[in-house]
């Protein structure tokens, strides 16, 4: 039964991600936790679906809240899926967008793309670096080995950022196969990537409180006292975080 052999590849990829990537994970948790007790902020930024992953840590219960999600609309599956292919392609504009949010050499950035060889990724890396920021990246390294670069400068979001999180999806991403029909189908990218980005959240808060710093997570709105502290953080955090 497909469902069983994909949880067995599921299972089987999230142990090679842990175990082969455990120090990039804990680089990348170190720098995120120094932002945060700098009173800064995490940026998270993927294109089309993975924009999921700037969501998945944004404003979320459990979550932490210095965390500034980039959701640029023209690089979002709605309201037209094939233009945020096409606007991903296009050098010069994720950091014209990047201007305009309120940045700091003490901030990180979190870049997720699996492939790694759109400008946007690559634009967003190398501004993200101008300002003097630590680059994460999220990208499978495998995949982005076996295609070309869509920048001017040849180059690929592996070959730019600071850290680099191999994640350990086959190339293509789909993982699976049955008899009778010639594609793959199935990827494992997003669970891989959601939860490297959640147990860096893990780390990042044990990191924050051994150092003595309570740092701000986020309570469930729907828990009777949610409102009243998240509606504190909110106020604290405004101006550093884009989408409150």
């Amino acid at each position: 039964m497909k469902q069983l052999e994909f949880l067995e590849v599921v299972k089987s990829q999230l142990d090679q991600q842990f175990e082969e990537e455990k120090e990039t994970i804990e680089a990348a948790a170190q720098s995120c936790a120094a932002s945060i007790m700098k009173k800064r902020v995490v940026h998270v930024f993927g294109c089309g679906h993975s924009q999921m992953f700037a969501m998945e840590l944004f404003y979320r219960a459990g979550g932490l809240v210095p965390v500034n999600a980039l959701l640029i609309p023209h690089l979002a599956l709605f309201p037209k899926a094939k233009l945020s292919t096409i606007q991903e392609r296009v050098e010069g504009f994720s950091q014209e967008y990047l201007n305009l949010e309120n940045t700091s050499a003490d901030d990180t950035m979190i870049i997720v793309s699996i492939s790694g060889r759109n400008a946007a990724a690559i634009d967003m890396a190398l501004s993200a670096k101008e300002k003097g920021m630590k680059v994460i990246a999220l990208t499978s390294v495998k995949f982005s080995s076996a295609v070309s670069s869509r920048h001017s400068s040849k180059k690929n979001l592996r070959d730019v950022a600071d850290i680099v999180i191999d994640v350990k999806c086959v190339e293509g991403d789909a993982c699976m196969r049955v008899e009778g029909l010639d594609v793959k189908f199935t990827g494992t990218s997003t669970i891989l990537g959601m939860t490297v980005l959640d147990g860096i959240t893990s780390r990042v808060v044990e990191l924050c409180v051994e150092q003595g710093y309570k740092p701000p997570i986020y309570v469930s709105s729907n828990l009777d006292v949610g409102d009243d502290i998240n509606k504190e953080y909110i106020r604290e955090y405004r101006d550093l975080i884009d989408c409150l």
